[in-house]
């Protein structure tokens, strides 16, 4: 028996518009009408969909995976308030522009969508109706990701590149607990890991922030921290289906997308581990090994986790030459399709050699500041390792089945495929990477 937890506080003041940016004192802008996180959404479905007025001819989209554990379920309640085309996808499909382009087609009929299912479905439905300028809901099967609520969508371009659009989100989203508590423990467990990320994340943004001046919020960090340790404390509970463990961790994912709703970017849990994660699905190519997102960016925060520390703890800030930007290493290693995108990408966090003099004064400067203000922002790598341990996680690149010297490129080469800067490129220029590479296994 799951304990009584009001699985909606907080989250209802948002969307209320009562809780309010402490800093601004203004309202979050949500893009969605409703998210409910609910027991079981059964025998409600047509309620909570109803006054979203998704049109009266819905496509329910759904999967070989998620048809029977609630697909049909959804597709069959909704007929009591539209016509209903029941739509099931192939299995192993990626969010790319052929697969996106398919639901636009098999959808077209219909003017709006319920989505049944969670990354790669919801990310799909998401950007086919925001092209076509339709409304969608998502009812979430599984707790593997923080993107429900996003207004982006993270899509695979026909180049090869894997980049979050700008999209639209869900009218609404309602996410049954017993639905994603039943769901396989390593896609709960895909959701821890990609909620660790806040640590590293908010490490990188910060010091971003500090060195160049880019944009940052506290919001986004201000929203979760009443529910980080209750989902650590929790985790084990995920690899029993605990639906108690699950609703902590789905309050912190959609804590998460919320707080990208009020930053306005995707920073506030994405930076350099997930550019890691980014790489491998790209360029592993055969040699990747069917792990998902959020298990490679538990993984990937367990690494910057160590480097932060690492770099944090030398009493003298490490000292950055020029970024050398080899443009024929890239090249050879991406494609002439691909490279020169990479390239651009890299040259928006290449430090030249006026730019490196400014850059190590000003972080020789405000080192001793910054590392104090950056310590209480992270999770200690052990309290990280063994809360993913406990939910039946991979802790490392060898659990996620990649090749080392693969797993070492995707680490090595994460900073040139977005203009985001993190302690991967302070390592890269200080020359301190690949002593660091040699421990990570």
């Amino acid at each position: 028996m799951a304990e009584t937890i009001n699985w909606n506080a907080l989250i209802e003041d948002v969307v209320a518009g009562q809780w309010k940016d402490p800093n601004t004192g203004a309202a979050a802008d949500l893009p969605f009408q409703t998210i409910e996180l609910l027991e079981t959404t059964e025998g409600r479905e047509a309620d909570l969909v109803a006054p979203l007025t998704l049109g009266s001819r819905i496509a329910v989209v759904s999967d070989v995976n998620t048809l029977e554990v609630m697909g049909r379920r959804v597709a069959k309640a909704l007929r009591a308030i539209a016509d209903v085309d029941e739509i099931v996808l192939p299995p192993d499909l990626a969010c790319d522009e052929a697969t996106i382009q398919m639901i636009r087609e098999r959808t077209r009929h219909a003017d709006g969508v319920v989505a049944v299912g969670s990354g790669v479905l919801n990310d799909s439905c998401k950007q086919a109706t925001f092209l076509d300028d339709r409304p969608y809901a998502v009812f979430g099967t599984a707790a593997s990701m923080n993107g429900y609520g996003a207004s982006t969508a993270s899509v695979t371009l026909a180049s090869g590149l894997k980049i979050s659009l700008p999209s639209h989100a869900p009218r609404g989203i309602f996410l049954d607990l017993g639905i994603s508590a039943a769901a396989p423990t390593w896609l709960s467990a895909a959701g821890l890991g990609d909620s660790l990320c806040r640590s590293t994340a908010q490490i990188d943004w910060w010091a971003s922030h500090r060195l160049f001046g880019t944009y940052y919020s506290d919001v986004p960090y201000l929203l979760q921290a009443g529910d980080e340790e209750p989902m650590l404390a929790h985790a084990s509970g995920l690899a029993r289906h605990d639906i108690t463990a699950v609703g902590h961790l789905q309050r912190v994912l959609t804590l998460c997308s919320m707080g990208v709703c009020f930053a306005g970017v995707s920073h506030p849990g994405s930076m350099g581990e997930h550019q890691i994660s980014h790489w491998i699905d790209m360029f592993a190519r055969e040699h990747h090994p069917g792990t998902t997102h959020g298990q490679q960016v538990g993984v990937a925060s367990l690494v910057m986790a160590r480097l932060q520390a690492r770099l944090m703890d030398t009493e003298e800030p490490p000292q950055a030459r020029p970024t050398l930007v080899d443009e024929t290493a890239m090249l050879a290693r991406y494609g002439a399709q691909l490279g020169p995108l990479c390239i651009a990408e890299m040259k928006k966090t290449a430090l030249d050699h006026s730019q490196t003099e400014a850059f190590n004064r000003k972080l020789w400067e405000i080192w001793p500041a910054l590392r104090r203000e950056l310590r209480p922002m992270a999770t200690p790598v052990a309290r990280m390792e063994a809360a993913l341990k406990a939910a039946g996680g991979p802790l490392t690149g060898a659990e996620l089945g990649l090749p080392r010297q693969l797993w070492h490129d995707a680490i090595r080469y994460s900073r040139e495929i977005r203009g985001r800067w993190s302690f991967v490129n302070l390592a890269a220029d200080a020359g301190l990477l690949e002593e660091f590479l040699e421990s990570e296994w």
